[in-house]
């Protein structure tokens, strides 16, 4: 079927795309030091040369001490990270495209691929890795206001560098997920409670903090997941009025656009509705959407990790949902990060050019 639906313009405040595919953040560690490299822009650049419409960066960290679990995730803060992050966006913007970094705190999720350990104190609202499991502290309300006010810096360094938006990466379990989360939020005061709705005021604070630091027509995403890496089955938001709790204060605190984490996109959110994750959000905030989830490949982001190669995959389920409005965007992850031309082979309808993507692909900067 046509793939006409990918490619018409989008328009949402200041940000304004040439078609509907956005490259999903994706961690790759290219950074050392924290500082990203000129291959880190010129593998940006590839993407942007090749008709993405919107890149979202890898996680990049805020100023907080334990905010990373990798020395070689980049910082988005300090004079080298965000000289940096100046030499990406403008090699974007060389190749006529549009970006935004993906702020990031890992919060109490460790990287068992490193033995490398952040300097203390480790953030987490409650002390907790994972339901039961404690090895630290509960932040005090002093560390909660700095990583809050982090998030402001970080987003005003984002717009004075020229990047086009930003993304709050508050997904899979990381730190502003273990907020939402009630196995690793236990806290009794503000940012705790029984209810989604208050689990979610940290996060409101952030998106708030953000705000107040940007110009009123800089977008602002925010990534969200019902799922972690802690534990794949966890849902945040077991009704369609538990998540209109939970996206509510979000979008009144100041988010543009939300971005629906699943790891399959055409797997329905609740029972009795085709609508996803992407789907339902827009339904119950009317604010614009982007679905991710094995966009254009035939198996889940966790194959790679066991070693099994993702083919590419029928976009007609995506395009049907597409041309009826369920979402807005796409985001796209694994196809895009071992082939930069892929957005412009499915345009071309090069499809039989598209590649597998292995595991091999996350060893290099292709």
């Amino acid at each position: 079927m046509s793939v006409d639906a990918l490619f018409r313009p989008f328009s949402h405040k200041s940000l304004k795309l040439k078609n509907r595919i956005v490259m999903a953040p994706m961690t790759r560690s290219f950074s050392p030091g924290g500082v990203p490299t000129p291959d880190v822009a010129a593998y940006y650049r590839r993407r942007a040369e090749a008709e993405v419409g919107l890149i979202l960066s890898e996680g990049t960290v805020v100023n907080r001490p334990s905010a990373k679990n990798d020395p070689n995730v980049p910082d988005f803060h300090g004079e080298q990270a965000l000289a940096g992050w100046k030499r990406v966006i403008d090699e974007v913007h060389a190749a006529g495209g549009l970006m935004a970094p993906q702020l990031w705190h890992v919060g109490s999720a460790r990287n068992p691929m490193t033995t490398w350990v952040a300097p203390p104190p480790v953030d987490s609202p409650s002390g907790l890795s994972s339901p039961g499991k404690r090895f630290t502290e509960p932040m005090t309300d002093e560390a909660i206001a700095d990583t809050i006010a982090a998030f402001g810096k970080a987003a005003a360094d984002a717009q004075r560098l020229g990047f086009d938006a930003v993304e709050i990466h508050g997904a899979h379990g990381y730190l502003i997920d273990q907020f939402f989360w009630s196995g690793t939020n236990t806290r009794t005061d503000t940012f705790g409670g029984a209810t989604i709705a208050e689990r979610a005021r940290f996060a409101a604070e952030v998106v708030k903090s953000i705000r107040a630091s940007v110009r009123k027509d800089f977008v602002i995403i925010l990534r969200l997941s019902q799922w972690k890496q802690q534990d794949f089955t966890v849902r945040l938001a077991q009704t369609p009025q538990e998540m209109e709790a939970w996206l509510t204060p979000l979008v009144e605190a100041g988010t543009d656009i939300l971005h629906c984490s699943q790891r399959r996109f055409w797997e329905p959110e609740f029972e009795g509705s085709e609508l996803n994750f992407a789907g339902w959000a827009k339904k119950l905030t009317g604010k614009p959407t982007i679905t991710v989830g094995s966009v254009g490949l035939s198996g889940e982001f966790t194959a790679a990790f066991r070693g099994e190669t993702s083919k590419p995959a029928s976009l007609e389920n995506l395009l049907v949902r597409l041309e009826r409005e369920e979402f807005d965007l796409v985001a796209v992850g694994r196809a895009l990060l071992s082939d930069a031309q892929w957005a412009r082979k499915v345009r071309e309808g090069r499809h039989g050019e598209l590649q597998d993507f292995t595991k091999e692909a996350l060893a290099k900067l292709a």
